[in-house]
């Protein structure tokens, strides 16, 4: 498996919980309130398996690969994919902030909650498709074997010693329990 292809597979779960995210801001617009627990663990795994998991490979290993391989970083589609990750830590701290108003029991904070829950999802579901699209299949077709072996290795630490020992595991089990509460019931009911 290419390097691109574990990345590619971790956009399969980060769209999953993109799509729970979108389904709480509807529940939030609708009035129906939100589960704090629930709120907290899809930000847990936006900030970690996505930021310091995800963005970390990309950022650390790949991108800098990418601009060795003549791949320009600046301008160009590297430095866009950077600032959209930039923006999406901005969305979740607002998101977070917006958690704190919830718990104060601030009127509009569900809300406003709800509104940057879907800037974010709309702003990662389409960086996830040029990355898919786009990014990767150049990073295929520019890094040598040695390069993709080297970031294999480089991805298999970051999971070490960013993400720790059975914590993909525990993301992916928090994956499907909420995929279940959110989609599976909102789909039969």
């Amino acid at each position: 498996m290419k390097p691109t292809d574990e990345l590619k597979k971790e956009h399969r779960a980060i769209i999953i919980m993109l799509n729970v995210l979108t389904e709480v801001a509807r529940k939030l617009e609708a009035g129906q309130g939100a589960d704090l627990k629930d709120l907290s663990d899809i930000l847990e795994f936006l900030k970690v398996f996505a930021d310091r998991c995800h963005h970390a490979k990309e950022e650390e290993l790949l991108f800098p690969a990418m601009e060795k391989a003549g791949i320009s970083g600046e301008p160009g589609p590297i430095e866009v994919m950077l600032a959209e990750h930039q923006a999406g830590r901005a969305l979740i701290k607002n998101m977070e902030e917006s958690i704190s108003g919830i718990t104060r029991g601030e009127d509009r904070a569900g809300l406003n909650f709800a509104r940057q829950a879907r800037a974010y999802a709309d702003l990662l579901a389409a960086h996830i498709e040029k990355e898919d699209n786009i990014l990767y299949p150049l990073a295929d077709s520019r890094l040598s074997k040695k390069t993709q072996e080297n970031l294999k290795k480089g991805f298999d630490r970051i999971e070490r010693e960013i993400v720790g020992p059975g914590r993909h595991q525990e993301f992916h089990r928090l994956l499907d329990r909420l995929e279940e509460k959110y989609l599976v019931q909102a789909e039969s009911g």
